[in-house]
């Protein structure tokens, strides 16, 4: 070591850094670059995990969803990747972590797919890591969940707001068509409810839509805050199908639209998903983003309750938390 702590380099050293750095000046190369990522000390994933985790923990409303995050990657991660420099990882990496759980835990492996791909962009980002995400195309190695809902193909929930623009514009189907989708996404509910809505289940004074219990999959009536773009677009339905009992009318005055219409709209749009699907992605946008509780997301698509004590002693169907998430879940569909 020379003074101040400065390496020295000998003579047939320097004469060899030389020759190296004019063979990347030859190939089209920053030598100073080469220097300087030399120099970078490269993290682990385990290291560039908990380093995310710190800088955004506190962005986060809910403590218990910010440690699941970090939970579930030293759970399914870290066993695999986590002391490999995060420079050093590929798409083959991310199989052998996703493989073990892709079938049998189907949510969570969604779940730490996503928040690797997090921590590769922020590594990325860092000047850690170059090229292309080694999360990103990591579903063609996998095979097809074989969920009870794996027809049920649904979108990720950061495309739909691309997705809901492009519906709006789109040539598909008539103006009927493309607002009773919108109003789909934008309520959360199932297909038959959405295209079985009448005018007389409106409140849109309280901005409310109440589906009676014999439409319902659980046989429960189920309140359903509306969001302001909601109530915008029964106010664009109503030229079309005012003097009918149906909100989205079909061909005939009397009936209401095919339960065939959505998924005629997805293939001409080219896209790979169902609109059942889209509660699901309502789902993970409500768990991975927001502090919401499990259940008010529950409640949201009128699933059923399965512990019977939490059931009985739930005396509220919690309407004006919901609504409140609901708001939230078309501001994050219409953002800019």
């Amino acid at each position: 070591m020379g003074l101040g702590g400065t390496s020295i380099v000998s003579l047939p050293e320097a004469r060899e850094l030389a020759i190296k750095y004019r063979k990347i000046a030859r190939e089209g190369g920053d030598p100073i670059e080469e220097q300087r990522k030399e120099r970078l000390v490269v993290p682990t994933f385990q290291e560039a995990a908990k380093t995310v985790f710190e800088e955004t923990k506190s962005t986060w409303k809910n403590e218990k969803h910010a440690q699941q995050w970090i939970n579930t990657l030293e759970t399914y991660a870290f066993p695999t990747i986590g002391k490999r420099q995060v420079n050093d990882i590929q798409t083959a990496d991310i199989l052998k972590v996703l493989s073990p759980i892709w079938l049998l835990k189907a949510e969570t492996a969604r779940r730490v797919r996503q928040r690797m791909s997090t921590v590769f962009d922020w590594a990325k980002t860092a000047g850690f890591r170059t090229g292309d995400n080694p999360v990103d195309g990591v579903e063609r190695g996998l095979p097809k969940q074989a969920t009870k809902d794996q027809h049920h193909a649904a979108m990720p929930y950061q495309e739909v707001p691309e997705f809901v623009a492009k519906l709006r514009t789109t040539e598909t189907r008539g103006i009927i068509a493309r607002l009773a989708f919108e109003f789909l996404i934008l309520t959360a509910c199932r297909t038959s409810e959405v295209l079985k809505c009448e005018w007389a289940e409106l409140d849109e004074e309280q901005r409310l839509w109440t589906v009676p219990s014999e439409r319902m999959k659980a046989k429960r009536e189920h309140r359903v805050p509306l969001p302001e773009r909601a109530l915008e677009v029964l106010e664009q339905a109503k030229p079309y199908s005012s003097s009918s009992t149906f909100v989205f009318l079909g061909q005939k005055l009397e009936k209401p639209m095919s339960n065939m219409v959505f998924l005629t709209m997805l293939k001409r749009m080219e896209v790979p998903y169902t609109a059942h699907g889209f509660r699901s992605s309502f789902r993970d946008w409500a768990a991975e983003t927001t502090n919401y509780p499990h259940e008010i997301a529950e409640m949201a698509l009128a699933h059923t309750i399965k512990n019977k004590v939490e059931a009985a002693y739930r005396r509220s169907d919690l309407l004006e938390r919901r609504r409140e998430m609901m708001e939230d879940w078309a501001v994050f569909i219409y953002k800019k």
